[in-house]
């Protein structure tokens, strides 16, 4: 059997400031039994260096430490977990403003179509509420 500890995968990913966001996958994974895993009593750091709001000291976090099967399965998934960790998520929220209608960043008839519903939802809501005090009354 292939075995491996969890910290010498961990060592392995492409971005370590993400290695948080791969054990959560990792024990949901073992969880939702995608493959066998097991702990031990020893725990590691995290490569990922945490920074506190005002202060210039870096710390990191410990994980209890596992052992897991090598197979190509779980290749499979790392490689994808791995690359899906190394892609940039965070994209800029675009505010809407006349200007942002006018360049094409946001969908105008888009945006009026929730607005409206929006707006009709919270009719039907103050419609709903006062319909049920209505009754109350003696």
């Amino acid at each position: 059997m292939n075995l491996r500890r969890l910290s010498e995968q961990v060592a392995l990913l492409k971005n370590p400031q993400r290695s948080d966001q791969f054990v959560r996958q990792f024990r949901n994974a073992v969880r939702d039994g995608v493959f066998d895993a097991t702990e031990l009593p020893e725990r590691f750091e995290l490569p990922k260096q945490y920074a506190k709001r005002g202060q210039d000291a870096a710390y990191s976090k410990s994980v209890k430490e596992m052992v897991f099967e090598i197979n190509p399965a779980f290749e499979q998934w790392f490689d994808e977990l791995d690359n899906q960790l190394t892609q940039n998520k965070r994209t800029r929220k675009i505010k809407p403003s006349l200007e942002a209608f006018s360049k094409g960043e946001l969908d105008f008839k888009a945006l009026a179509a929730a607005t409206r519903a929006k707006m009709k939802a919270s009719e039907e809501k103050g419609k709903k509420l006062g319909a049920t005090r209505k009754g109350r009354k003696k």
